[in-house]
């Protein structure tokens, strides 16, 4: 897979200190209003070229503080703003707190997901938000959760199965989250499907033989997740993206195939227990022949040993109670 080349290099933002500037700003508009005051005096004075005057240099400066009013941001804890200026990448903020840029530097975003891309990468409740065409250009560096949509992949042994992911993920560089993808929540979300279904495909679901060394997507879910986890950082780091974890939330068989499945695994089950009971029971009754044999308690022949050999596996591996049957004569 070929990675996405990082157009731009993240740097910090120029900035000043917000509250200077706000001081300046009251002062400006201040000056405004003194300004388009004195002008009407002199309207009313019947002094028209220093009240003209006066009217123009009111309107400039009105026009003036409008434009240097709008280079004030705040950037909240866990939040960054990327900047533009007339088009080129100016800097991006990090650091919590009240700042001035040039004014004429914009916030720059990715594009907005519908509501089914919403949807898909777990956000929901963002929906609203688009429904009610707000904005927010602001890039959230909080850690974040994409519940991914339970999907139906075929294992490596052909089984269809279900199996959906929760990646614990967040923005580490904004500046390649806004400029590298067109919108990076859509971008984890169709490249956590991709890897996920890449992934599930490699492995069976489970093996119905005794075999330890054999990873399963049920019995080695923490090293599946795990390489899902390594293998999606790859995936989305020129995006900016930083994976925390994944881990399966959900894995079943499809239901066309449950039930037989079901029947198969309980087979197994079965085989594998009648298998342990039967080699308890040899065991038990060698135990018993070599204890009477050496303490000399009773003395068999082959065909008498035979016999005790096929009536103890008989009660030993029945699956009722055995009804004890007392002989009362010669077992000769």
């Amino acid at each position: 897979m070929e990675h996405i080349i990082s157009v731009v290099q993240e740097k910090t933002a120029k900035t000043k200190p917000g509250g200077l500037y706000v001081l300046l700003c009251i002062l400006g508009w201040g000056a405004d209003i003194a300004a388009l005051v004195f002008s009407i005096i002199n309207f009313a004075k019947e002094s028209f070229p220093v009240a003209i005057t006066l009217l123009v240099i009111a309107l400039l400066g009105f026009i003036g503080m409008t434009i240097f009013s709008c280079g004030f941001h705040i950037v909240e804890p866990n939040q960054a703003i990327v900047l533009t200026l007339f088009g080129k990448y100016y800097g991006t903020v990090k650091e919590a707190g009240f700042y001035y840029v040039n004014p004429f530097c914009s916030m720059a975003s990715p594009a907005k997901m519908n509501a089914s891309q919403r949807a898909a990468a777990g956000s929901p409740e963002a929906v609203i938000t688009i429904g009610m065409g707000l904005s927010n250009k602001k890039i959230s560096l909080r850690t974040r959760t994409l519940n991914n949509e339970r999907q139906k992949v075929n294992d490596i042994l052909g089984n269809p199965i279900i199996i959906g992911a929760n990646v614990i993920w967040k923005v580490a560089d904004p500046t390649a989250a806004v400029f590298n993808v067109e919108n990076f929540e859509h971008y984890l979300s169709t490249q956590c499907d991709s890897v996920i279904r890449n992934i599930a495909r490699l492995y069976p679901y489970d093996t119905m033989e005794d075999d330890a060394e054999e990873k399963t997507l049920r019995g080695s879910s923490n090293e599946i997740a795990e390489m899902m986890e390594t293998e999606l950082q790859k995936r989305v780091a020129d995006a900016g993206l930083e994976i925390i974890d994944v881990r399966i939330m959900h894995l079943a068989y499809a239901e066309e195939i449950a039930a037989a499945m079901l029947q198969r695994q309980q087979a197994v089950a079965i085989i594998a227990a009648r298998q342990k009971i039967v080699e308890g029971a040899v065991s038990m009754v060698k135990m018993a022949i070599d204890q009477l044999g050496e303490e000399e308690i009773v003395v068999l022949d082959e065909e008498r040993k035979a016999a005790m050999v096929s009536n103890l596996l008989v009660v030993l591996c029945g699956n009722k109670d055995a009804q004890p049957i007392v002989n009362s004569g010669s077992i000769y």
